[in-house]
């Protein structure tokens, strides 16, 4: 504390206010009502995006349009019940007597940002809740479905226990098979169906692993498809390759969705830092608006001279 001499035998000390600069009740109104405002645009904006899908094929918008609608959404609910919030901070705290402007300026955009947190953590807090539930539900399901599938494979079960399971055992596998390989295919091709079909399925499968089967692969796999449809040779190896494009169309297709998600979800996340961001900046700036506008109406008392 710093003390001045004013005079002889006088001493000037600095008078601090025994109230605290916070007032946590416009806070906790400010952040209640942008909960409210956000709840309901919430409830709004997901009515208004039911009404963009539609079950039947051609009559709903595509995903791009409906990413872009709901980010624009979501953008402009975090902006409204921002300044909603922080105006009716501003607004409700009590004139703070004998305090420099700049200092009721400073307090008010405090209190705005303080209330735009707490509405923003809340917000937060019950978006993840409603999304662990989805999860949880939709967890349910995936294992509901799989209990199915394992009882089916349980029937058809012979085959997918000598195959295997691991990638170093799909690899060893695979080289065994290599090693074992008849110099006449074409004759023992037909002789097992589940044999040369596991074959087949274990050099798929580690050309996928690989990356691209080689070229005695290919012509191994033209042999099995001619002894076992009849085609030629020619024939053969022309549908090989056909399927083999296929899948690397698909592994394309594939890797262009996880790009894409992967993208999208950037975007997300920079779009929706921006938007707090700014979010925060209106909340604060709506509450020095409503705190100066509440500083306009002065009430005076009027008293008498004795």
């Amino acid at each position: 504390m710093s003390v001045s001499m004013t005079g002889p035998g006088e001493v000037a000390a600095p008078v601090e206010s025994s109230k605290s600069a916070m007032t946590w009740g416009p806070i906790f109104g400010g952040a209640a009502a942008a909960i409210g405002v956000t709840l309901i645009l919430l409830l709004l904006g997901s009515g208004l995006g039911l009404t963009m899908v539609s079950p039947w094929s051609g009559q709903s918008s595509s995903l791009g349009t409906l990413g872009i609608t709901a980010a624009i959404w979501l953008v402009v609910v975090q902006w409204l019940s921002s300044a909603l919030g922080g105006y009716v901070t501003g607004r409700l705290r009590t004139r703070w007597a004998a305090v420099h402007t700049d200092e009721i300026f400073f307090r008010d955009t405090a209190h705005g940002f303080i209330s735009w947190a707490l509405a923003t953590i809340f917000v937060a807090g019950f978006l993840a809740s409603s999304l662990t539930s989805l999860a949880g539900a939709g967890a349910q399901a995936v294992g509901s479905t799989a209990q199915a599938v394992g009882s089916i494979a349980a029937t058809a079960g012979t085959a997918a226990a000598s195959s295997a399971t691991s990638p170093l055992d799909l690899s060893t596998a695979y080289f065994t098979d290599a090693l074992l390989r008849p110099d006449q295919a074409r004759a023992a091709a037909p002789s097992n169906d589940a044999a040369a079909t596991s074959e087949v399925s274990r050099i798929l499968l580690n050309g996928a692993a690989e990356g691209q089967i080689p070229d005695d692969d290919k012509a191994y796999l033209a042999t099995i498809v001619s002894a076992r449809t009849g085609l030629s040779e020619a024939d053969a190896r022309a549908r090989v390759d056909t399927v083999l494009k296929r899948i690397e169309d698909a592994k394309v297709a594939t890797q262009k969705a996880a790009d894409e998600a992967r993208k999208a979800a950037s975007t997300t996340a920079l779009l929706g830092s921006l938007s707090l961001l700014i979010g925060a900046f209106i909340a604060a700036a709506a509450a020095a608006f409503g705190g100066s506008q509440r500083d306009e109406e002065e009430d005076l008392i009027v008293t008498s001279r004795i």
